[in-house]
């Protein structure tokens, strides 16, 4: 239960660090709030680290699980954050969302091939209702902006935005499988030691990419407006990161990536108050929030807890013990 509440807590801090973001970028560039993030997020996660004993656990990884650790932060914190920072300059946040749900059909073909887990009828419902709610969240979006409704400042790009968007679903689909074999079976302070591994290796990118001529000079020119916005958002995600790798030392990738996606839900939430007049926002948003939050519930519900508590007849009780594979 710890790690799908760690997960929800990853969910709504992802959210709200978009809708920062998007305040940001609306006067800032990508490189900017690219920079702002990983400088504020590695200095976060070492000072985690410090606070729980975290940085003895680097040495006791082995070689294997620290490259893994390595190549998750470039997957997520370098690749993944990226496209999903292009894809949100170009479109917006809220319609970043709905392609990205990629990712989580990618994170559980890799858990069951890679992992060896199992999905089951109570797995495979509450997948189904957290994927529903931001399906709705966004129908209820564009319910409401009827003839008087008024029109939007902000013209999206669809095809950079939904290119960006696919990108980032891969990397941010990829790179939980990555954490979850390097952890091995490690617990919440071996987490937290290899999320600075992996925003480590994500800022010796960047700064690599600042020997680029020009731009170290342009991300120094941010404005104090988006530069408010963008720390904002890097200490969301850095919470939202840090949850993460936690929920996912606790709980299986097939319970803790579902439950990651209601971000989309918060998103929209989020962009309502911090971009209203951007967002659009209707009644059907809460019943996507409820759906998704129940279906967060069966995913963290396991098949023998509710069999204790439950009488059912036989042939549901057999059908509820199914699994695949």
């Amino acid at each position: 239960m710890l790690g799908s509440l760690l997960a929800l807590f990853a969910a709504v801090t992802f959210a709200l660090n978009n809708a920062a973001y998007r305040r940001g970028a609306l006067t800032g560039s990508v490189a900017q709030g690219m920079a702002v993030s990983l400088s504020l997020g590695v200095l976060i996660f070492f000072a985690a680290s410090i606070l729980i004993g975290g940085l003895e656990a680097i040495f006791s990884f082995s070689s294997f699980s620290f490259w893994l650790f390595c190549a998750a932060g470039l997957l997520h914190f370098a690749w993944g954050r990226y496209c999903n920072y292009r894809a949100t300059k170009a479109m917006g946040a809220n319609l970043v969302g709905p392609p990205q749900q990629l990712g989580i059909i990618v994170s559980l073909v890799l858990a069951i091939i890679v992992l060896g887990e199992t999905l089951t009828p109570l797995r495979i419902l509450g997948i189904l209702l957290v994927v529903l709610g931001p399906a709705i969240s966004l129908r209820a979006r564009m319910a409401t902006q009827g003839p008087d409704a008024p029109k939007p400042t902000f013209q999206p790009n669809y095809v950079e935005g939904y290119y960006f968007a696919f990108l980032s679903a891969l990397g941010f689909g990829v790179s939980p499988i990555f954490v979850k074999v390097a952890l091995d079976g490690g617990g919440l302070v071996e987490s937290i030691a290899g999320g600075f591994i992996a925003y480590l290796a994500a800022t010796a990118i960047m700064a690599l990419a600042l020997l680029k001529p020009g731009l170290a000079a342009h991300i120094a020119a941010v404005k104090p407006v988006s530069g408010k916005w963008f720390s904002t958002a890097a200490v969301l995600v850095s919470l939202s990161q840090m949850t993460s790798y936690m929920a996912l030392a606790l709980a299986p990738v097939s319970v803790v990536m579902p439950i990651q996606r209601l971000s989309l839900v918060f998103r929209v939430l989020a962009n309502s108050m911090l971009n209203r007049e951007h967002e659009v926002i209707g009644g059907r948003i809460w019943v996507a929030t409820g759906l998704g939050l129940l279906g967060a519930i069966f995913l963290s519900l396991s098949t023998e807890f509710v069999l204790n508590y439950l009488t059912l007849p036989d042939w549901l009780e057999r059908a509820a013990q199914w699994h695949w594979p």
